[in-house]
């Protein structure tokens, strides 16, 4: 599970954007972020990348399912 939704909504940023700054479709990072699926370790670094966060602020723990 990741937590990407809850960044981009702090942050104020579009699925849209963000899929334009990664080069993937906006499908693909709707998925993402609907937690359909899961990014990649490399795609989730140049997410959090991309967003100015450490990568873990874009993991959820165990205790936050």
């Amino acid at each position: 599970m990741n937590r990407i939704k809850e960044v981009l909504e702090a942050k104020g940023i579009k699925q849209t954007w963000l899929a334009d700054q990664i080069g993937k479709s906006y499908n693909m990072v709707n998925r993402y972020v609907g937690n359909k699926i899961q990014p990649s370790i490399k795609d989730l670094f140049l997410i959090a990348e991309v967003l100015g966060v450490d990568p873990k602020e874009l993991l959820k723990t165990d205790n936050e399912k």
